[in-house]
């Protein structure tokens, strides 16, 4: 499985962005499908995650409100959509796929089978 993680870079305070995670080998629509940010000098953290169907959706408290994780299975593609971007948003973000059989959506990075290569996000003030 390879995951191709796209959309990101330069943007204002306040402006906006879409990511694309796009799979190739597998189905996206198998598994249930996170994104995940880095900055400098910070650990991973967890940004947003989707079930597989899309019904349902979980979000960090920073990113609640603002962005929206959304996907489209016919295309095999997961989206996150930046809105009110802020400086402290920016980060590498990476896309992730859980294909295990579990039903309920982490949170954790750990429990990621496959990891896109990254996209990096940009906000100036």
């Amino acid at each position: 499985v390879q995951l191709q993680a796209s959309g990101g870079g330069l943007v204002q305070a306040g402006g906006c962005l879409r990511l694309s995670c796009a799979a190739s080998g597998r189905t996206l629509g198998s598994s249930n499908t996170g994104w995940f940010r880095q900055a400098t000098g910070k650990e991973r953290e967890f940004v947003a995650a989707i079930s597989r169907s899309g019904g349902r959706t979980y979000y960090a408290d920073s990113v609640k409100g603002r962005f929206t994780i959304s996907r489209d299975n016919a295309k095999n593609t997961v989206y996150l959509q930046m809105n009110s971007v802020k400086p402290e948003d920016t980060a590498v973000y990476y896309c992730a796929a859980d294909y295990s059989r579990t039903a309920a959506v982490s949170t954790i990075d750990s429990r990621y089978d496959y990891w896109g290569q990254g996209t990096l996000v940009t906000v100036s003030s």
